[in-house]
């Protein structure tokens, strides 16, 4: 099976059985087709829609992991369609807007969508910003609501470190660890993978980082029984 796009037929059976499925929303058909392409070319399914309209209307019919949604279209602007999304759905949004202030960005914030790109922009980095929200999403679908270690619970989405009634203070960066550990409890997790976007050069800042927080939930960090080293690898959870 296969699909145009602008005139250029691109094969579906290349794209993954498990692709995300992308909803275009913009009025102008150029911009459309640009990005339906480009998309289509980076491995995401895709459908277009000329306005909120057609965009309600398409999507009674076909589910979406998605939308790339332009602010300003004839008739219902696309804040209107992004306040109704997110009263109904967590689907997740970016904005498309030729207007870049500081205000438009924040009304479209305070909407709830979760990405914001002002016209004009590089699709290099609208797929970047894609990719992004989608892993943020995933992560979210399989975090736990809480792990055990001992008399310690984490509770992942809140970001909290209970002993009993008492709270344990956490740093941001602690927190983030213990959320990488709780997505993945009992398995290796290397170090550069823990180092993140601060990458590989940031290694020892995360051996740094992790003694630390041994303190806080082993009761010997010397010798730990819940956050472990794996020698020449990198740390594993274990949870009760």
């Amino acid at each position: 099976m296969s699909m145009q796009v602008s005139g250029q037929q691109i094969d579906e059976q290349v794209l993954a059985d498990d692709a995300a499925h992308i909803l275009i929303v913009d009025d102008d058909h150029r911009i459309r087709s640009l990005l339906g392409r480009y998309l289509l070319e980076h491995g995401y399914r895709t459908t277009t829609a000329k306005d909120v309209a057609d965009a309600r209307s398409t999507m009674r019919g076909l589910e979406f992991d998605l939308v790339v949604l332009d602010i300003m279209m004839p008739g219902e602007s696309g804040l209107d369609l992004a306040k109704e999304l997110k009263t109904k759905s967590d689907l997740p949004i970016l904005m498309l807007t030729a207007r870049a202030s500081a205000d438009d960005r924040i009304q479209g914030l305070e909407c709830g969508v979760d990405d914001y790109l002002a016209k004009p922009f590089e699709p290099r980095e609208l797929v970047l910003r894609i990719k992004n929200i989608l892993r943020r999403r995933d992560v979210e679908e399989v975090l736990p609501e809480e792990v055990q270690m001992g008399p310690l619970v984490f509770y992942v989405t809140r970001g909290e470190l209970k002993r009993g009634n008492g709270t344990i203070k956490l740093t941001e960066r602690e927190r983030d660890l213990l959320r990488q550990f709780a997505q993945r409890p009992g398995e290796t997790i290397q170090r550069h993978e823990l180092a993140g976007e601060e990458g590989m050069g940031n290694e020892r800042a995360v051996d740094v980082q992790i003694n630390r927080l041994r303190r806080k939930i082993e009761a010997d960090p010397s010798n730990p029984v819940y956050l472990q080293t794996v020698r020449g690898k990198g740390y594993i959870l274990h949870t009760d």
